[in-house]
C-alpha cells in the first residue's frame, strides 16, 4: 500500500479543526456516539494521508511536478 502524502495543509487544518471539535462535541454528550469519527479526521490529518482519497485518487497537496510544468 502507498501511503504517499495526499493532504494538504488547508485540508490538514479542517481535518484537524472539524475532527477535534466533534470530539470535544462527543466526550461532553452534546452529540452521540457518532461524533467520534472525528478522531479519523484527525488520526488522517497527523499522518497526512487519507485511504479514501488514495481509492479516489484525490490529492490536495502540492505536486512536485504541477500539471504544465516543463521538465
Amino acid at each position: 500500500m502507498n501511503m504517499t502524502p495526499n493532504i494538504g495543509s488547508t485540508d490538514k487544518i479542517a481535518r484537524l479543526a472539524i475532527g477535534a471539535l466533534l470530539m470535544l462535541l462527543a466526550l461532553l454528550g452534546m452529540i452521540g456516539w457518532w461524533g467520534w469519527i472525528g478522531a479519523v479526521l484527525v488520526a488522517t490529518a497527523l499522518m497526512n494521508w487519507c485511504p479514501g482519497y488514495s481509492l479516489l485518487g484525490v490529492k490536495t497537496c502540492p505536486t512536485d511536478n504541477p500539471p504544465g510544468a516543463s521538465s
